[in-house]
């Protein structure tokens, strides 16, 4: 599908940036500071804008995603269930048997450390590929 409009123009980049500001609460927060983690763990990650409107980040095929909900920001892994997860971050999509998933709701810490981790682990099985 071709986008049209004022989308067709700008990048995956400038399209999270006006999604970040569009939310403009705490979901719009929580989506800025993952993709800064994103960013952190892994900084050759290419950002992209799928399904007609969600973040997501790849290198070597996709790493994660980056929806927002009413009541959560979910970052879903397309690989997660091949993932070691010892920090226990996955707390979502549990039952499949690819994809896994982490549910951010508002006021919850980011473990942080666990997170990047969790990041580099699925860029380095994409690159074992």
């Amino acid at each position: 599908m071709k986008k049209s409009g004022p989308q067709a123009s700008k990048s995956p980049s400038q399209l999270i940036d006006a999604r970040i500001r569009e939310l403009s609460d705490w979901r719009g927060k929580m989506l800025s500071r993952l993709r800064t983690l994103v960013k952190e763990a892994d900084p050759e990650v290419v950002e992209e804008w799928k399904w007609r409107g969600v973040p997501v980040w790849s290198h070597g095929g996709m790493i994660c995603t980056g929806e927002t909900y009413k009541s959560v920001v979910k970052m879903t892994f397309a690989k997660g269930a091949q993932l070691k997860d010892p920090a226990g971050l996955f707390n979502s999509s549990l039952e499949g048997n690819t994809r896994r998933a982490i549910d951010f709701h508002e006021g919850e810490e980011i473990d942080e450390e666990a997170l990047r981790t969790l990041v580099r682990a699925a860029v380095t099985l994409n690159q074992s590929r």
